[in-house]
């Protein structure tokens, strides 16, 4: 203890002495240091980072200009930039959330006493796409609607006002769907962008309605990351793909209840319909959305016919990946240059095919001259590059000999 006392003691009498005189010298240092040499460091570019010297205020996306000796303006190589995105969305945001809403799929069911009851099974976003006398017209999902005994269209006022709607039709394998309601309820459509002028990494916003409707209206933000993505779908859930969906990459934000949303660019314009995303605990910021280009055509023949009449092949077929490659050979008689295709485990009685001459265990490898891999190479061709009454030519084999056959097409609705 004596020792410490000591110590301590000590060195409050050495503090009292001696901190009087360098913190006058160090004033002194200081001020010659701040008003003579840092000037002349700056002005010859001394030092390792840049200093503005000066009062004079530079606005957001003006360029700082220093007066030469002549009092002209020269510009220096610092720039203060500033993007007000939060001003530019926030007006983006108040002009277009009247056209966003609120979808809610009510189905009705049967207690134990069989008794009918309504009940709210789900709900989704849409986008007021169109107001055409009486009528507005919605965009929203296929899966946000199906199997809904009736529809109610929750609007983006302060009551949240809700609305009946009425499914006009819907497709599957694009998952779109059009509803309509009384226009009266409706204040705004939104306007299409294009989404084929659509860059990556430029910005995005994603309106709708995440985890239900009381995060109505709900924005996030964020930018395009990639285009004409395939994404493999499956409708059936028998762990196979039944169609590749070709959609646009976004890091903004979609969750449930996102579906059907406006995905907009910096225009304020609809570039995409929110759709899906990835849900997986190590994924995260990656959102899909249905271009807006592939959307248009289809919501208009799903006003005009109610559904998506496509080509009609009329077989039942599996992907040769979906069997061991050994049976390849061994019963279905290929030979060894066939590298995929798909085989046919029945025909439709009068279907294009069977007039075509196919039979069940058929190998298919080509359309058009065109390869086909598996059932969703199919399904491609068929339904996105051939008409109803278009002839198909389609290559294939049987018990190990390539044949071909031409036929046409008729339709089938979905």
């Amino acid at each position: 203890m004596g020792y410490y006392d000591d110590h301590y003691q000590t060195r409050q009498k050495v503090k009292r002495k001696s901190w009087f005189m360098p913190f006058v010298i160090g004033i002194v240092l200081g001020a010659f240091l701040f008003a003579v040499l840092l000037p002349t460091m700056v002005n010859n570019n001394w030092l390792p980072y840049q200093v503005i010297l000066g009062d004079d205020t530079v606005n957001s996306d003006e360029q700082i200009h220093q007066s030469d000796d002549e009092g002209s303006e020269t510009p220096s190589t610092l720039q203060n930039i500033q993007v007000d995105i939060s001003t530019k969305v926030s007006e983006i945001v108040g002009d277009i959330s009247p056209a966003v809403v609120g979808v809610v799929n009510i189905q009705t069911q049967s207690d134990f006493w069989e008794q009918e009851q309504s009940g709210e099974q789900g709900t989704g976003s849409g986008v007021i796409y169109k107001i055409d006398g009486d009528k507005a017209y919605i965009v929203t999902n296929y899966h946000v609607v199906s199997g809904a005994d009736q529809l109610e269209i929750v609007l983006s006022d302060e009551e949240e006002t809700t609305v009946s709607a009425t499914l006009v039709g819907s497709d599957l394998y694009t998952d779109l769907a059009v509803v309509e309601m009384d226009a009266a309820n409706a204040s705004k459509a939104i306007e299409f962008g294009n989404s084929d002028d659509v860059h990556v990494g430029e910005p995005a916003i994603a309106i709708g309605n995440p985890l239900g409707l009381h995060l109505s209206g709900s924005v996030t933000q964020g930018i395009i990351s990639g285009k004409q993505r395939a994404i493999p779908q499956d409708f059936n859930a028998d762990g196979r793909a039944d169609w590749q969906a070709e959609v646009i990459q976004t890091d903004a934000a979609i969750n449930p209840g996102n579906s059907g949303g406006a995905l907009l660019n910096m225009d304020g314009k609809l570039i995409g319909i929110n759709s899906m995303k990835i849900a997986q605990d190590e994924v995260e910021g990656i959102g899909f959305a249905i271009p807006v280009d592939d959307v248009v055509p289809i919501i208009e023949e799903l006003e005009q016919n109610g559904e998506i009449k496509r080509p009609y092949l009329g077989i039942e077929a599996y992907s040769l990946n979906d069997i061991a490659r050994v049976e390849w050979e061994r019963s279905l008689s290929l030979p060894s240059e066939v590298e995929g295709g798909i085989y046919i485990r029945s025909v439709e009685p009068m279907s294009p095919a069977d007039n075509g001459g196919l039979t069940e265990y058929d190998v298919i490898t080509q359309l058009d001259g065109e390869p086909i891999e598996d059932i969703v190479d199919l399904r491609k061709h068929l339904y996105s590059v051939k008409s109803i009454g278009d002839s198909l030519t389609i290559t294939y084999y049987r018990e190990g000999e390539k044949q071909e056959t031409t036929v046409e097409l008729t339709s089938l609705s979905y």
